[in-house]
């Protein structure tokens, strides 16, 4: 019981490798973490691309769809996949690549993208492995994001 009690903090402690860093807040609880993000600049209100966008850049999502440089993501091939640059310190089922999600994943469909950013599986009802986590973004947010993340250029193959 002990030594399985300690894999599982180990591993919440190398999941922890994907949360941001640089703010110094306090973590808020969880039913306040699920709450949509409220933008109260007027131009990515209202336009879902660039609410998609700023959405993006708060999340995380480049901390692993996009590869890292020296000086963090290289957004010239924004969400392009890559190689994780963190693993678990503890054995668990882990993805060490993240997928291309630019211009959506191969064989996705806008709606199903928004269905798994609103808590939803993937199409093909496997479960996303970590570091993936699930999201549970409002209707409103979740079509912004996938807006934007069709918007953007698949990588090349």
């Amino acid at each position: 019981m002990i030594k399985s009690g300690l894999a599982g903090a180990l591993a919440l402690v190398g999941l922890s490798a994907c949360t941001p860093t640089e703010s110094a807040a306090p973590a808020a609880p969880a039913a306040e973490a699920a709450a949509p993000v409220e933008v109260a600049e007027g131009p990515v209100a209202e336009d879902p691309v660039a609410r998609g966008q700023y959405l993006v850049s708060i999340t995380g999502c480049h901390d692993c769809h996009t590869a890292m440089t020296p000086t963090g993501p290289d957004m010239g091939h924004a969400l392009q996949g890559g190689p994780l640059p963190f693993a678990p310190l503890a054995e668990m089922p882990w993805a060490p690549v993240a997928p291309s999600i630019a211009g959506l994943p191969e064989g996705w469909t806008d709606g199903e993208f928004t269905a798994f950013m609103t808590g939803g599986p993937r199409p093909s009802g496997v479960p996303v492995l970590p570091p993936m986590p699930r999201y549970a973004m409002s209707d409103a947010d979740a079509q912004a994001v996938t807006a934007y993340v069709a918007s953007l250029p698949r990588a090349a193959e």
